[in-house]
């Protein structure tokens, strides 16, 4: 699990980072001294987790940080670290996974990221998909200069969000519709997969998985009809691959990086 510590003072971010560091299985990927930082960081990242202080110089508090890591499609877990017991109720309020008193114990810190291994619930519908499955909607409706323009869902290769609209790009061209992906995914669940934040591709047209060439985007997802391929996040990178590996396999896609 990826981690960003979020706190004004760097010995208690640098206790953290220790405390992470011998848990195996978890990694920090970042830290912030202050909210903005920390929403530039965690949307950069895409962490599963953040340990996250309440009072902070700046002018966005840990709180309002939750608050606003929650209006995203599928926010990160977040876990308030804090000196202060009275913040436990706005704590909740803003939608925390755990609530951790300084100074944060290591039992207590390993507990509260056991709990956070659970499955989400938007991840539910598609792991609960059954083989030969339809989707709960077969089809987007898009508003256009021509009016009403309606695409199948077999035909859809891949959505990309941006900002208000969704782009459809699908065999025939592309649309606009209003809908977020998480609306998108959990109406289509069976048939896609959620590569990046951004991005739900069809998993029919998917064909392999390539080594970006920068820091940026280290992951790229070549599907069948699609004109270049999509950026796969760090947080999606293993569910990808075990996609690759349990449907495709690596004799099918040579140069997929998926070994």
């Amino acid at each position: 699990m990826r981690v960003v510590i979020v706190d004004d003072e760097p010995l208690a971010r640098e206790r953290l980072a220790r405390l992470i560091g011998g848990f195996p299985g978890y990694q920090v990927v970042g830290q912030a001294a202050d909210g903005e930082g920390a929403l530039r960081l965690i949307h950069e990242q895409e962490p599963d987790v953040v340990l996250l202080d309440i009072r902070m110089g700046g002018a966005i508090d840990g709180l309002q940080v939750a608050r606003a890591l929650a209006e995203d499609d599928f926010p990160p877990s977040v876990i308030f670290v804090t000196a202060y017991a009275e913040h436990a109720l706005s704590a909740f309020d803003a939608k925390a996974d755990g609530y951790l008193l300084k100074p944060v114990r290591r039992d207590k810190l390993l507990s509260a990221l056991l709990r956070l291994r659970k499955l989400s619930r938007a991840q539910i519908p598609a792991l609960n998909a059954k083989p030969g499955q339809r989707p709960a909607r077969e089809f987007v409706l898009a508003t256009s200069r021509d009016g009403l323009t309606r695409v199948a869902a077999e035909d859809i290769v891949y959505f990309l969000a941006d900002q208000k609209y969704t782009t459809v790009y699908h065999l025939h061209g592309e649309v606009l519709v209003e809908e977020s992906l998480k609306t998108l995914e959990t109406d289509f669940a069976p048939w896609f997969l959620r590569v990046h934040r951004k991005a739900l591709v069809a998993t029919r047209f998917i064909a392999g998985l390539e080594r970006g060439h920068d820091d940026d985007v280290q992951h790229w997802v070549r599907l069948r009809h699609a004109p270049q391929p999509l950026p796969v996040s760090r947080r999606r990178l293993a569910e990808v691959k075990r996609f690759l590996s349990e449907n495709i396999g690596p004799r099918a896609e040579p140069h997929s990086t998926d070994a």
